[in-house]
């Protein structure tokens, strides 16, 4: 199989780069600053061991590229970016297999609109990209844990073939599962935290605020009849198999919403993770007022493109507490 990784960004350019490293076939598909790097120096992939030097062909698009039958498009943008990413590559990738390496739970049935060979990824791949050609994969002694499976559920030998030529790479980890989307509403109670985060950085009150908002998240879910993974679950999983460790020269960041603050994109992931809760509450008479406020006032920071961690504390904890109150909760 040859992989086409589509956004190599954190995520995409982790799993394209040990992917190329393993010697398996991979091509990337950026633009901008960051294409161009990658095509003149190659992928720079910073881990906790060694700073490796990629040289991963890259191209700008489809147009570029002549596919083949053996091609996985492997689709790792953001999720408000995957309706043009999939406009983009349905035209020409009909009849290849499609895995949603992203996070979130509203991409796969986007695709399936799309695509009739769709697959989920459950990306937990602690991993940072703000400089370009430059990612930042800090794990060990993996790099990533990606249960993968048939959407919407089930498995097959092309889900299995593509997990395999995953853990060719000695950094990566690919369960395949009946049932991919337990793990991926699991990981999206995980990514609710995203936006605290974003917002008001690594201050002690982050994780109450996410506990506050996971909380919703669960009476959500449950009240949805939808099933998600445990945390004592994932954890067994895991163990310490995905650890985050000190990177040489790398300043800690954070998450992917923070990421997204950092590089003043203008746009982040908050409609797709607290909204994803917000629509669920809304259809099933569940207030999510918490969730709602993150992503108000993220959205809101997004657009304005403030730096990560530029909201007081204290403002955040009074706009949720008083969010709460408003909805009687």
């Amino acid at each position: 199989m040859r992989y086409i990784i589509i956004g190599a960004g954190a995520v995409g350019g982790s799993i394209g780069g040990r992917l190329f490293q393993s010697g398996q076939d991979v091509v990337m598909v950026a633009r901008g600053a960051h294409g161009a790097a990658l095509r003149d120096h190659g992928l720079t992939l910073r881990t906790p061991d060694a700073t490796l030097s990629l040289a991963v062909p890259v191209v700008d698009g489809p147009d570029a590229l002549d596919l083949r039958d053996d091609d996985v498009l492997v689709l790792a943008v953001k999720t408000q970016d995957t309706a043009a990413a999939l406009d983009t590559w349905a035209p020409v990738g009909q009849g290849l297999p499609l895995v949603l390496a992203q996070n979130g739970v509203a991409n796969e049935r986007l695709a399936l609109r799309r695509f009739p060979e769709v697959y989920g990824m459950c990306v937990w791949l602690p991993s940072a990209h703000v400089e370009p050609g430059v990612v930042i994969a800090p794990c060990a002694p993996l790099t990533g844990m990606l249960h993968l499976g048939r959407y919407p559920h089930g498995t097959d030998a092309t889900v299995r073939r593509i997990a395999a030529g995953l853990e060719a790479s000695p950094f990566l980890r690919a369960p395949v599962t009946e049932d991919v989307m337990r793990w991926k509403y699991a990981k999206l109670l995980t990514n609710l935290g995203n936006a605290v985060e974003a917002l008001i950085g690594r201050d002690d009150s982050v994780r109450a605020l996410h506990r506050r908002a996971r909380a919703e998240g669960e009476a959500v879910l449950d009240a949805a009849g939808i099933a998600y993974a445990s945390e004592a679950e994932q954890a067994a999983m895991r163990g310490d198999l995905v650890t985050v460790r000190t990177v040489e020269g790398a300043a800690r960041g954070g998450g992917s919403t923070w990421q997204s603050l950092s590089r003043a994109t203008g746009s982040a992931e908050a409609d797709h993770l607290n909204g994803e809760i917000v629509l669920l509450g809304r259809l099933h008479g569940v207030p999510t007022p918490v969730n709602d406020t993150l992503r108000n006032l993220l959205n809101r920071a997004a657009r304005a493109r403030r730096a990560p961690g530029s909201l007081p504390p204290a403002d955040l904890a009074a706009a949720v507490d008083a969010a709460v109150a408003a909805a009687g909760t």
